[in-house]
């Protein structure tokens, strides 16, 4: 299934989304203010279920509880994620772009909740740098309590996958040899708008083609069979360290054609659009405003 997370009367609402007509969907499950309620949602069997023969119903009945979905409010498909675990330089071409070896292990750095934004929500150009910079990443969202994950195992802890733009400001990113201050400023990580379930995608989300768009311009184009370390790698390298728990995020790193990697560069700039695009998993597309600006709305 093709899942949305929204608020409706403050309470926390997961839709399905039609699987011709993307632009609709129908209300599948609600509980209260719950900051993971799509990861009850899709980890209870029972649910599924009935949500599932609901989303049959309405197909073959062509029922009018079919909802548009822009005229709702969409969140992050995990609010409010425990962790954010991001992978650097997790494609080869985009290493090399930037001056940097194939790693042998990969480049770990977290974000902080505040710094998500949802589908059509404004990524916010920081009144400090214009060095904005976007990256297109597939977002792994894990589903299950796992520590010690194997080859066998670790896929069994996906709940699903959505579109993420590790929005950066480059000059930030590089004052220090850490990544992390460059990376969490308010309100630069788009996260969405759609949890795909995993039986949607080929194994471990393998050979999705991935781009990013600028103003309609394709800056980034790859396929996640490029990523150096696969979807069940990142997991069972972290959980040696770390136990990932349901609503972790892991967003898996950005292909080659960054802006800041250009010649010239290009940076997003207030009225930009940016797009995420990610086959089978969706399209996230976020305007970008000046902190000034949105700071008046």
């Amino acid at each position: 299934m093709k899942l949305i997370s929204f608020l409706k009367h403050g309470r926390s609402c997961i839709g399905a989304v039609h699987p011709v007509h993307a632009t609709q969907f129908l209300e599948v499950f609600s509980c209260a203010q719950d900051d993971q309620c799509i990861i009850k949602f899709v980890t209870e069997i029972q649910l599924v279920q009935e949500a599932q023969s609901k989303f049959q119903q309405a197909l073959e009945n062509s029922t009018s509880a079919w909802q548009n979905i822009d005229e709702i409010v969409i969140q992050p498909v995990i609010p409010r994620p425990g962790k954010i675990i991001c992978v650097g330089l997790n494609y080869a071409d985009h290493a090399k772009e930037g001056g940097n070896a194939k790693p042998e292990y990969p480049s770990f750095f977290l974000r902080g909740h505040s710094s998500l934004v949802a589908h059509s929500e404004p990524m916010i150009l920081s009144r400090v740098s214009d060095m904005f910079d976007f990256e297109a990443e597939l977002a792994v969202v894990i589903g299950k309590r796992i520590r010690h994950a194997t080859s066998s195992t670790a896929l069994d802890a996906v709940a699903g996958y959505t579109c993420f733009n590790d929005g950066t400001f480059r000059d930030y990113q590089k004052r220090t040899a850490q990544w992390t201050i460059g990376k969490n400023f308010d309100g630069t990580g788009a996260l969405g708008p759609f949890l795909v379930t995993p039986d949607e995608v080929p194994m471990g989300a393998i050979g999705l083609d991935i781009l990013s768009r600028l103003n309609g311009e394709v800056m980034q184009h790859s396929n996640t069979r490029d990523m150096i370390w696969t979807v069940s790698d990142l997991i069972q390298i972290l959980s040696e360290c770390l136990t990932l728990e349901p609503g972790d995020v892991i967003a898996t790193g950005t292909p080659s054609g960054v802006g800041y990697a250009r010649k010239p560069q290009v940076f997003m700039r207030d009225g930009d659009t940016i797009e995420v695009v990610i086959e089978g998993i969706g399209t996230l597309s976020n305007p970008v405003r000046s902190e000034a600006v949105a700071s008046i709305c």
